[in-house]
């Protein structure tokens, strides 16, 4: 029978729209203002804190609903005015050692939350976020590589029999010692054949024989600019791991990133994790040296005095048997006592590296270093400020030994650090590993908080224009095409209940004001659809088809041309998605999934209600359209 669908066509259109409209419900709860309050340096939020914050609040009559939950405090506010004046009381009565931000927290109900169904992201335009500006601490950036040059530098000649009497930093060159200026002739022809970016100068002096390994500045400006491209991986690779959808992370000038986050959820840890330079070292430890001697700045040849978490000394040797910069995967779980741990698992080489080196030193005791840097305040007042022109931010080099294992048997590419004193400190250790160690320390020079008041005039404005829009459209539709019209308006309203539930599902899909362009014009171009359907069913009734065989072929003949055009627009949307970026990329997205929808409501959904209405009625001789 003509213009009939089987029970079952009909059911799997009414589950696909009933799973958007389910999917899309969560958006209609909205967001509450919110500070999120976090420790720094490991430490936890609790009822203590908690108890401080809420009297500091009751001074001013401010209102709010406390969640402490994984030692953070969330407050929820009911206007966007008490959220900022209660920010401005927190951070000045808990001071530097906790950190205050400005977030927005999904009202969705519980009951939603545990099936997964979550509102739709809003990107930095609409929603409010946090704008970074962070600058890349060249100077230690080239400390860095010039100390790995001696080391590699060493390597080389012990490899090729080549003996050195020593090797050292002098500026923007690594000098290498040698007692026998044929082996320094030899190391020269090695060395200049394996590193051509260098300018090589053989000397001699005092009867000891010196080899200059200067960088060009083609060499230099290199590092510096890998210095920032790698951090500004590492950097995504953090964002990514915090969980936030469409971020901005781009260079800026010399040395300088910019990093955008919005609709973020916990901006306090962002800042904390984004701007951490952390690294370990593995070394190990010389248990023959003198502590009492160590302590009085007699520390053997060879050895360096470190100290661990509760200030005891400890000697370990200079050379370092592995960095962090070999671990490929970390994570944080407990041990056999329910003592925080991080498991770390080696590439091929780390592996290779830490096998060699347990199988021969069975017995010895070996030490995790934890390095990070810690940015320095500005002694003098007069000079520029954090956030001003001309600041350049001042590193200091914190080293810890978390832990000092006995080597009991060969390690390969797995094992683990324990001695960790919280699992929030193994959480977050877990993730700096994880996501890379920063090529050099980087500072948040700027920081700006995008409040939401903002994004809820683009809100407001994109519906606005969608809803005058919708609005203009429906009208004509039933003005022109009668009760067809009606059905193409409820096969509209469909559609935009199924772009919302599908971007809603999507991990990672963010809404910005490109976005609801995309959707505005989505909406337009499912109309266009139902319009060359509609002028078709009428071409049919004038050529003296029958009711039934016109909407038949109506919808038949019309689906070439709506499929052509659909496509190619699809195709050019999905280059958008490919290329683009930030903005751009979220229009295609939308655009993507619009095209989608709107083929399915347009043609199948539209037509499952016209079949239901007028199909198989064979008295029907007229249509009104």
């Amino acid at each position: 029978m003509l213009n009939k669908f089987p029970w079952w066509k009909n059911l799997v259109i009414f589950v696909i729209i009933a799973i958007g409209f389910f999917y899309a419900l969560p958006n209609l709860y909205g967001e509450d203002p919110a500070l999120q309050i976090s420790g720094t340096h490991g430490v936890d939020v609790d009822a203590s804190v908690q108890s401080r914050v809420e009297k500091v609040l009751e001074t001013k009559n401010i209102k709010g609903d406390y969640e402490l939950e994984n030692g953070q405090l969330l407050i929820r506010f009911t206007r966007v005015d008490e959220q900022m004046t209660a920010r401005d009381l927190v951070s000045e009565a808990l001071g530097d050692s906790y950190i205050t931000a400005l977030n927005l927290a999904p009202a969705t109900p519980a009951w939603m939350r545990a099936l997964g169904m979550h509102p739709l992201k809003l990107g930095l335009d609409l929603r409010g976020g946090v704008h970074f500006l962070m600058e890349v601490d060249m100077e230690e950036a080239m400390n860095k590589q010039k100390t790995q040059l001696v080391a590699d530098f060493r390597t080389e000649l012990r490899n090729n029999d080549l003996r050195l009497s020593g090797a050292r930093v002098e500026g923007d060159s690594v000098v290498v010692t040698f007692r026998e200026a044929a082996v320094r002739d030899a190391a020269h022809d090695l060395l200049r054949s394996h590193h051509p970016d260098f300018a090589f100068q053989a000397y001699d002096r005092d009867g000891r024989f010196f080899l200059r390994a200067e960088m060009t500045q083609q060499k230099i400006s290199e590092i510096r600019t890998s210095a920032v491209e790698q951090n500004i991986n590492i950097i995504r690779n953090r964002v990514n791991e915090l969980g936030v959808a469409e971020p901005l992370v781009q260079r800026q000038g010399a040395d300088r990133v910019v990093v955008e986050l919005p609709g973020i959820q916990d901006t306090a840890r962002a800042k904390e994790i984004l701007g951490a330079t952390a690294t370990l070292e593995f070394r190990l430890v010389d248990t023959n040296a003198d502590l009492g001697a160590a302590l009085q700045g007699r520390v053997p040849a060879g050895d360096e005095l470190h100290y661990d978490k509760e200030g005891r000394p400890v000697v370990l040797e200079k050379r370092v048997i592995l960095t962090g910069d070999h671990i490929v995967d970390a994570s944080s779980s407990t041990d056999e006592n329910g003592r925080p741990q991080v498991n770390i698992s080696l590439d091929s080489r780390g592996g290779s590296i830490m096998s060699d080196f347990t199988k021969d030193n069975v017995g010895q005791s070996m030490a995790t270093n934890f390095i990070e840097y810690k940015v320095l305040p500005v002694e003098d007042p007069n000079a520029p400020q954090p956030g001003e022109e001309g600041y350049k931010p001042r590193f200091e080099k914190v080293e810890s030994i978390i832990n000092v294992a006995t080597i009991q048997s060969r390690l390969g590419s797995n094992f683990r650090i324990t001695g960790i004193d919280s699992p929030r400190e193994a959480h977050n250790l877990a993730l700096l590993l994880r996501a890379g160690a920063l090529i050099a320390p980087i500072q948040i020079v700027e920081e700006r908080t995008i409040g939401p008041s903002l994004g809820q005039q683009n809100i407001d404005s994109g519906v606005k224009a969608m809803i005058y829009g919708c609005t203009a459209l429906a009208i004509f539709m039933i003005i022109y095409y009668k009760a067809f019209g009606f059905v193409a308006n409820l096969a509209l309203f469909f559609n935009l209940v199924l772009i919302v539930g599908i971007l809603s599902m999507v991990p990672g899909a963010t809404m910005t004001l490109p976005g609801i362009a995309g959707i505005v014009l989505t909406l337009g171009m499912a109309i266009d659809a139902n319009v060359l359907i509609y002028e078709r069913i009428r071409e049919e009734l004038r050529a003296g088809r029958t009711v039934q065989q016109s909407i038949h072929l109506g919808y038949e003949r019309a689906f070439a041309t709506i499929a052509d055009s659909n496509i190619t627009t699809f195709i050019t949307a999905l280059i958008l998605f490919m290329v683009g970026t930030g903005a751009v990329k979220g229009f295609a997205l939308v655009l993507m999934v619009g095209i989608a929808s709107s083929m399915f409501t347009a043609v199948t959904a539209c037509r499952a209600i016209v079949n239901i209405i007028w199909g198989g009625r064979s008295d029907l001789k007229t249509l009104k359209i």
